[in-house]
């Protein structure tokens, strides 16, 4: 019998579960899609664009404010395995937002091996507290902040409603809801797969970004979401961190999205009426 290094895959299964790179062959080509879509929208778009939160190369954020001031935020941290990946990729995500009368800030982050997967964290935290603070110069609501992030941006999610704000002199209810899309809950599985060699997590960093070892507090309602198109190792570490989330008293609701593998499902956050796109709104009240 073939040994198993995580759950009951073999070695040889990981690669094709947990990196999805492997696993969805036109990702280059959705890639590319996105990009000039991106391009696209901020071509026709009022925004504002890297606009710097850190002193880190890619501390910056894109803000699409809304017409409307006052209007409700959505944060959206985009994924690429903390390694890969950039907000220029998504701006075309704000249309639907916009048009609902939300502003929407693309949040940027430094890369690894730059950084490691704890400096990130810190990296996010910190543009949200940014967001929090100055937001209302650009038409936004603080007191309506919320977050939606994919992949690696779905672990930075979890791990934001993990973190005690008010350590930070914020409201410990700063994020007044969440959306996590297919993400790296469980950081074991990176250690059998070849994006470690970029990630470079330890048994000790692994402890400090698990999302499972640190599960979010009851503070904020939380969506768990994923692909139903995934890979059974995708699917699996979302129903385990769903699950996690409602022993522990999470407002949390588990969503699988029909047909959507892991780069389809985060593209619905840009799509009229998709069911990423009214989940998040729905969250929001601005259906």
């Amino acid at each position: 019998m073939a040994e198993t290094v995580y759950k009951d895959f073999r070695r040889e299964e990981m690669e094709y579960q947990f990196n999805p790179r492997v696993t969805v062959t036109e990702y280059p080509r959705l890639t590319e899609e996105r990009e000039r879509a991106s391009e696209a929208t901020r071509a026709k778009l009022k925004h504002h664009r890297d606009v710097r939160y850190g002193d880190g190369p890619r501390m910056t954020l894109d803000i699409f404010p809304a017409e409307r001031p006052g209007a409700p935020v959505q944060i959206y941290i985009h994924g690429g395995y903390w390694r890969g990946g950039s907000k220029d990729a998504y701006s075309f995500i704000s249309e639907p937002f916009l048009e609902a009368g939300v502003t929407t800030v693309l949040l940027e982050y430094d890369l690894c091996p730059q950084v490691t997967v704890p400096d990130i964290m810190r990296e996010t935290r910190e543009g949200i507290a940014w967001v929090y603070r100055r937001i209302a110069e650009y038409g936004g609501d603080p007191e309506r902040l919320y977050l939606t992030g994919s992949s690696a941006g779905g672990h930075l999610t979890a791990r934001a409603v993990s973190h005690r704000w008010e350590e930070d002199g914020l409201p410990e209810d700063v994020i007044k809801g969440a959306v996590a899309i297919t993400g790296v809950y469980d950081p074991d599985p990176v250690f059998h797969v070849s994006v470690n060699e970029d990630i470079r997590l330890t048994p000790e960093s692994a402890r400090e970004v698990s999302a499972l070892l640190h599960p979010p507090l009851d503070r904020t309602p939380l969506v768990v979401a994923v692909g139903k198109a995934e890979t059974r190792g995708w699917i699996g570490m979302s129903r385990d961190f769903f699950a996690l989330c409602r022993e522990r008293g999470v407002d949390c609701s588990y969503l699988e999205v029909p047909g959507a593998h892991h780069f389809s499902v985060s593209g619905q956050l840009g799509e009229r009426g998709s069911l990423m796109s009214r989940t998040v709104l729905g969250q929001m009240g601005c259906l």
